[in-house]
């Protein structure tokens, strides 16, 4: 998850037919929350968040007929980077007098910046962010495709156990189980997650 982005490269060349509405719907689904998160972090407004989740998925519309992926050149994680980065740019510009602070810094406990405070769009900062939205985003990513094909049951297990942090024995009960089955979702739906995220990682290389 270095340089490379986990976009499938097989979907960037089928971003170039406007009429294939599932590839852009599946681009969107998992690229609109990376784009918003980074905004939202960055000091944006939710309006204003939203302004840039929707003029960059319009630039990303208008590149793509003549896109060409070509990793000796530099990665479509940087480009898209790139193009948000402008995009936040844009609406600092629309607050008029407001300057963008200089002193903002990551909290290190939340992760998130201090109310009330901007990063500039063309500094260090804004890569930080970018990358820590790009972890989350990707895990993000690949438990929603795997939540999708699988049964609702096992998940809501997973789910239980891993993201409200239930003890084995509760979940058990509730689901009427043996403990030991707990264990086994868990598991078995960790290690499809896992496996997505390399999927997507690999379908770029």
């Amino acid at each position: 998850m270095d340089e490379l982005i986990p976009t499938r490269t097989t979907l960037l060349e089928r971003l170039k037919d406007w009429r294939d509405d599932s590839s852009w719907r599946d681009f969107f689904d998992t690229y609109s929350n990376l784009i918003y998160g980074v905004a939202i972090r960055g000091g944006l407004t939710k309006e204003e968040a939203q302004d840039v989740v929707q003029e960059t998925m319009l630039t990303v519309a208008k590149q793509m007929p003549g896109f060409k992926y070509d990793r000796k050149i530099g990665s479509f994680k940087a480009w898209l980077l790139n193009t948000t980065r402008w995009r936040i740019a844009d609406q600092l510009r629309k607050r008029g007098a407001r300057a963008i602070s200089k002193s903002s810094s990551v909290d290190a406990d939340t992760g998130t910046w201090p109310a009330g405070k901007w990063i500039d769009p063309a500094g260090q900062e804004l890569n930080t962010l970018w990358e820590a939205e790009w972890e989350k985003n990707l895990l993000d990513a690949a438990t929603e495709k795997v939540k999708r094909r699988i049964d609702p049951k096992k998940y809501q297990i997973f789910d239980f156990c891993v993201n409200k942090e239930w003890k084995p024995e509760k979940i058990a009960e509730l689901f009427s189980i043996p403990v030991a089955h707990v264990y086994l979702a868990k598991h078995r739906v960790t290690a499809m997650i896992k496996e997505e995220v390399e999927k997507m990682e690999a379908e770029i290389n």
